[in-house]
């Protein structure tokens, strides 16, 4: 990576532009081609709906920080990140088809009631075209139904449930990051190499669909493999001490723990299954294993030592050596003092999409944006070579298998990347039995 030295410094505060208001949609009628929000010759607006306060909160921070860095990029200032590397040369620095880019932010408190009033008020009240955001897939579902009716585009930011674009798909949506299954296609052939084929797993898995589609994705991997699943318990999203739910781990005959957790919720659990002293034990003549399914390098750190040796998967790393993550890193970097997250990197690639189709279809309408990104390949984004399906507005490229680093040179050099899953490893047809039961339906403009 470009030789930057990543201090510690003060995070950037920031205050949400929304209220509570209802009123109706910002409707530019200009004849039949009329859509929501329809952005006059001035500026146009996007929302920016991330958790600023409950369990996925320091995640929520990083992603303010990366939409704020597209925006200045967007608009020709600072380095330009990642318009440099970008495949499509559409963007130019001057704005979006010309218009400055301003954005109004809202808490989605990692819950999907307020996420959706969040949404709908920058919508309605400030006029917003694009909502983006969130890192929790349950509220990823809520916004993404509020944008179809609304007439808006939702440009995901961190989701992993299969439902996002699986079930819950809608025709509005679009998703960057990758989900649960491929983290069980990428996982599953690196556990069977390190842990082997007889092995008894528990799972704690997160009470919403994150965690459903998440469970079920490692368990049919792993299961796959010749892995028994001796117990699976559902914990609450708002639990912060896992205790009660560590103590029957360490009671019955598993030899692996699965923590089916994210964010504030995995660092509070694994340090609990640390201080029940499960990383000390034998079991069934193996040494005892705990696995995350989804990592970042945020709760990595919030981790701290308890994470050296753990896989999971990430959709994207900092140390990425790429051109495209490389620039990404040096600005974000360069701003903030500290390297990006998954969930900032994530979030500034979906900000960047969506100005791009705008760009190339030549119009704002969320039908036009449509157009322009089902099927769409593009590359320099920091992942590789990248395909967003049309059938359900998945992006599909490598996945990353990491590892917590035995011996970390830095307070951010914790995770390494130990395996990168080939695209065609992980990608999986329209019509899986894991993501059954999802219709796109058509676009809605709005208007």
């Amino acid at each position: 990576m470009s030789k930057l030295t990543f201090t510690r410094r003060g995070l950037m505060k920031t205050t949400a532009a929304v209220g509570a208001g209802l009123a109706m949609p910002h409707l530019f009628i200009r004849g039949a081609n009329a859509f929501t929000n329809e952005p006059g010759s001035g500026s146009v607006t996007l929302g920016f709906n991330v958790p600023q306060s409950g369990p996925y909160a320091d995640e929520g921070a990083d992603e303010l920080r990366a939409y704020m860095l597209a925006v200045e990029h967007l608009n020709g200032e600072g380095d330009g990140g990642m318009l440099s590397t970008f495949s499509s040369k559409a963007l130019e620095g001057a704005g979006i088809l010309g218009r400055k880019v301003e954005y109004v932010t809202g808490d989605t408190q990692t819950k999907s009631d307020a996420a959706r009033a969040s949404a709908k008020s920058m919508i309605e009240k400030d006029g917003a075209i694009m909502i983006t955001g969130g890192s929790s897939s349950g509220v990823a579902v809520a916004v993404q139904a509020l944008c179809q009716e609304a007439g808006v585009i939702f440009m995901a930011g961190l989701t992993h449930s299969n439902d996002t674009t699986g079930k819950d798909r809608k025709a509005n949506g679009f998703r960057h990051f990758f989900n649960s299954y491929m983290s069980g296609a990428a996982l599953a052939p690196v556990l069977e190499n390190a842990y082997g084929t007889d092995r008894k797993a528990y799972h704690l898995t997160a009470d919403y669909n994150w965690g459903y589609t998440t469970e079920e994705a490692i368990r049919t991997a792993t299961e796959a493999m010749g892995w028994e699943t001796v117990e699976a318990v559902k914990t609450p999203l708002a639990q912060t001490d896992f205790s009660s739910y560590i103590a029957p781990v360490a009671q019955s005959d598993a030899d692996v723990l699965v923590l089916n957790h994210y964010g504030g919720n995995m660092v509070n659990s694994l340090t609990n299954a640390v201080q029940f002293g499960l990383r000390d034990r034998m079991v069934n003549g193996k040494n005892f294993e705990i696995i995350v399914p989804l990592y970042s390098r945020l709760m990595a750190k919030g981790a701290g030592e308890n994470v050296k040796g753990i896989f999971g998967s990430t959709n994207w790393h900092w140390t990425l050596q790429d051109e495209g993550s490389r620039a990404f890193v040096r600005s974000f970097g360069t701003k903030y003092g500290f390297p990006p997250s998954q969930a900032a990197h994530t979030c500034y690639v979906q900000t960047l999409l969506y100005a791009d189709a705008v760009q190339r279809a030549g119009s704002f309408n969320p039908c036009a944006v449509v157009e322009a990104l089902e099927g769409y390949e593009f590359d320099g984004l920091g992942n590789g070579p990248t395909l967003y399906r049309a059938e359900d507005h998945q992006c599909f490229k490598d996945v990353l298998v990491v590892r917590g680093k035995e011996n970390p040179e830095s307070e951010f050099d914790l995770l390494e990347v130990v395996e990168v899953t080939p695209v065609e490893q992980v990608t999986y047809p329209p019509d899986h039995p894991q993501f059954a039961g999802g219709q796109l339906g058509v676009c809605n403009p709005g208007a």
